[in-house]
């Protein structure tokens, strides 16, 4: 009787945790922590900056010397005199502004684990259209504790992140100087 009890009790903690796991499984989905482990990273990045300077500065001198008649026996010799004038004016003004703004999704594989339980991410991503080829990638430090669910990190999220956007193509090649404008720019 007394091994009946201890099987059945023994069969009803199997099936309570057997039946336990997919819920477990539903609420808690499998968040990126080991190497390997792949992230979803969303890319939004704006940037806008500017600054804007002016410089004004004004320098004057003046000199004058004047003479008047002689007295005495040397009465015959003419007055003199002198002047002089000296001015220098400086007005420099400078500004400039920049934009940029990127979106895309991309994914990206866990590199390492900190000692801190941090992950060390970096992807990439190449699409080519046309003969054209834009490239992404990204790498930095991520906190587990941002990571949502899916497995998806924000950009913003991102600690040391290098988010790089380039194009390989006939329209990058396009918008670059030529060979002898880029030779003659070097020696002017």
């Amino acid at each position: 009787m007394k091994k009946t009890i201890a099987v059945n009790l023994l069969l009803i903690l199997f099936v309570m945790t057997i039946s336990a796991a997919p819920i477990y499984n539903l609420y808690n989905a499998h968040r990126a922590m080991r190497v390997d482990d792949i992230l979803t990273v969303v890319i939004v990045e704006s940037a806008n900056g500017g600054s804007q300077s002016g410089t004004n500065t004004q320098k004057q001198n003046d000199l004058s010397v004047s003479g008047a008649n002689g007295s005495g026996l040397l009465k015959f010799l003419p007055s003199f005199g002198a002047s002089g004038s000296s001015k220098v004016d400086f007005s420099g003004q400078g500004a400039t502004t920049r934009q940029g703004s990127l979106a895309a999704e991309i994914s990206a594989r866990v590199v390492k684990v900190l000692d801190n339980g941090n992950l060390v991410i970096d992807g990439s991503k190449v699409l080519e259209i046309n003969e054209e080829k834009e490239i992404i990638k990204v790498n930095g430090v991520v906190r587990p504790q941002d990571i949502e669910g899916n497995n998806i990190i924000y950009s913003y999220n991102i600690a040391d992140a290098q988010i790089t956007y380039s194009g390989k193509g006939t329209s990058n090649t396009g918008q670059r100087p030529g060979f002898i404008a880029r030779f003659l720019n070097w020696i002017f």
